[in-house]
């Protein structure tokens, strides 16, 4: 009876996690869509936990641990309910990481722990014989869970600027070797065409060292695509730990965050005009491939903040450029102001989102639509391109790579391709900036030079509160 009991509570927990999923499309539902996830899960974990009956005396051990494992639910419940309200909006995509890293790792340490329990045979040679099904699962469950926990370690840590981009001499011929010796290795335990003593644990070492590498030279302007790939990588993997233990929730949740995290890893290579594989090794932002761009010619203009208000305040359509610098400077909050105080002058103000504007996918949106930005304002880069040219000034707050016209008119620039912001079609840009320092790419950026461009150079949250200030008075 018990075990229909868990079967229907598993197509529960499936059916929140796709019903989450959904209201996670519309920031007004998305914190209802989560907290129903969460329910999900939470009566899935309960429901495994009392519930399950193997019928041997594994059932005795299992029950045996239930103080063990809800000791473990606690601590861990109070380490993230820490981090989580700790967290600032602007640290998001490397607590993302971090978690994503937990997944990974447990994924990992489930192969590990599975390895010696589904022998179905005597231990040969000090390797326990089992069926190839469960063989080429455990194996792979390893080695994904390993890559994607190591290689979101360093994402995280490369996000925080602890760990700066790292090219090594030969860097693909090393990864494409390491990923041959994992396979390899893999390959020959499986099958028993070749004893390898300790191969488990050997897999595990080179597996956690390609991730450092494979990660290592990714670029910041790449780091999105990274994320979501990383993501996949975790779901996958926590869908063999499903398969292993024939659970269907975890079998279910595991393929709906590896396709999800496909899906959107696609979507991002799409929106850069950029294939999977040339992210992965062309390492754009790393500074592999910088190529010799064209040299820039022009003046830089700067402009006050006195002329800045009046110009924007008598414009009749603004559109307002984020970037990572405004999310730096936690200036999302006086933005929405400056936005606000705009419209009780009549001015028409959107915002254009750039898919590469924060630190992983999505960053840009949740972190204005924390200010409480209207969601309908927030136009993506295909539905805003076209009414630059109807725009009287945009306002680039902290947006570098993803403004510059060498992605179109310098095919010898290393971001020659990616579809970005056009910006310069628009009567005035205003450009704020801390200095003219370059952004992820490297390169210098033309609009600075641009005949139309001006320059107000400061931090974010301190210009826009002066921009105000000035809008009041003017």
């Amino acid at each position: 009876m018990s075990h229909y009991i868990l079967d229907i509570i598993y197509i529960i927990g499936a059916l929140s996690f796709i019903f989450g999923i959904k209201l996670l499309g519309k920031p007004e539902s998305a914190k209802r869509g989560n907290f129903i996830a969460a329910i999900g899960m939470t009566i899935s974990i309960i429901g495994t936990i009392f519930l399950f009956n193997s019928g041997s005396a594994e059932t005795i051990v299992h029950l045996q641990n239930v103080p063990l494992i809800f000791t473990a639910i606690l601590i861990g419940t109070i380490i993230g309910t820490i981090m989580a309200k700790r967290v600032q909006m602007t640290q998001m995509p490397q607590m993302v990481s971090f978690f994503n890293g937990m997944g990974g790792a447990c994924a990992a340490l489930i192969s590990l722990v599975e390895y010696h329990h589904v022998s179905t045979l005597p231990v040969v040679d000090g390797i326990p014989a089992m069926e190839t099904g469960k063989a080429i699962v455990i194996y792979l469950g390893l080695i994904i869970g390993s890559i994607s926990f190591a290689g979101s370690m360093l994402a995280y840590l490369k996000l925080d600027e602890k760990i700066k981009d790292k090219v090594l001499p030969f860097q693909q011929v090393i990864n494409v070797g390491l990923m041959a010796v994992i396979l390899g290795i893999a390959a020959c335990s499986i099958f028993g065409w070749f004893v390898i003593p300790n191969a488990l644990y050997l897999l595990l070492a080179i597996s956690l060292m390609y991730g450092v590498l494979f990660v290592m030279p990714i670029g910041g302007a790449d780091m999105p695509v990274v994320i979501s790939l990383l993501n996949s990588f975790t779901g996958v993997a926590a869908a063999f730990g499903g398969f292993l233990y024939d659970n269907k929730v975890m079998l279910f949740g595991g393929i709906l965050v590896g396709s999800a995290g496909t899906l959107l890893t696609v979507l991002m290579c799409k929106a850069m005009n950029r294939s999977l594989l040339n992210v992965l090794i062309g390492n754009f932002g790393g500074g592999a491939n910088k190529g010799e761009a064209r040299a820039i010619t022009g003046n830089i203009k700067e402009i006050t903040k006195t002329d800045a208000a009046s110009l924007m305040k008598y414009s009749k359509k603004v559109v307002i450029v984020p970037g990572y610098g405004l999310a730096v400077a936690q200036a999302q909050h006086i933005c929405h102001e400056l936005e606000q105080q705009l419209e009780a002058n009549d001015v028409e103000v959107k915002y254009a989102i750039h898919p590469v504007a924060g630190r992983m996918p999505g960053h840009m949106n949740v972190l204005l639509a924390e200010s409480n930005v209207a969601y309908e304002k927030l136009m993506e880069m295909d539905e805003i391109n076209p009414e630059f040219k109807t725009t009287d000034v945009v306002l680039v707050v902290g947006a570098n790579d993803v403004v510059n016209p060498a992605a179109k008119n310098d095919p010898a620039s290393p971001i020659y391709g990616m579809p970005i912001l056009n910006v310069e079609e628009a009567a005035t840009v205003i450009v704020m900036k801390r200095s003219m320092k370059a952004g992820y790419a490297g390169i210098e950026n033309e609009l600075f030079y641009n005949d139309k461009t001006r320059m107000l150079f400061g931090d974010a949250k301190k210009s826009l509160t002066e921009l105000v200030a000035e809008l009041k008075n003017v």
